[in-house]
């Protein structure tokens, strides 16, 4: 499943994001930056304990917002780690906004053209997968649809089907609707 906003390709794929081509790779990660299970766990174990060593230096960094590392092993030449929101914890719908966006902003700001993100917060914290691919997709097109950005391919590595199935969803629903639209670029 692909969608174009502008210059730059909106991707689908399934699968584990530790094998993305990219210049840059989403961790899913908490605010302490400890790398322990799911998406971060996998990162950790693929890319080596460079990754969480880099991150025990940054030390943290507050739900919302993104850091940025180096990768390791890994096949891509940085890893940003973005926290999302835990369910229960209020307001998160906005904060997960503000994860995507400064992950996008990240990537940007170090002139990357690929990046590949992860359904952020929808594992272990409890964000459910619907909402995570219509708050997640939104954002990622309306920061792309304001131009004067480096990335050309955004990619989102979603791990199962049922995930696959709701951001593919969601971006078709999205597509029609700035299909609708004079200006769909």
């Amino acid at each position: 499943m692909e969608h174009k906003v502008g210059k730059t390709l909106i991707s689908l794929i399934k699968g584990d994001i530790t094998h993305c081509r990219v210049d840059a790779i989403v961790n899913a990660a908490n605010s302490a930056l400890q790398m322990g299970g799911g998406v971060a766990g996998s990162i950790r174990r693929a890319g080596g304990e460079s990754i969480q060593a880099e991150c025990d230096r940054i030390g943290g960094t507050p739900v919302g917002t993104a850091v940025v590392t180096g990768a390791g092993r890994l096949p891509v030449g940085h890893v940003i780690h973005a926290v999302g929101p835990i369910m229960g914890e209020g307001d998160e719908d906005r904060k997960l906004e503000n994860a995507t966006r400064s992950s996008l902003a990240l990537a940007d700001k170090h002139k990357l053209r690929s990046v590949a993100l992860p359904a952020i917060s929808s594992g272990i914290f409890g964000y459910p997968v619907d909402r995570c691919a219509r708050k997640m997709l939104s954002t990622t097109v309306d920061y792309l649809s304001k131009g004067g950005h480096s990335l050309e391919k955004v990619v989102f590595c979603l791990y199962d089907e049922r995930t696959f199935a709701e951001f593919s969803e969601t971006l078709t629903n999205l597509a029609r609707c700035r299909a609708g639209k004079k200006d769909v670029s």
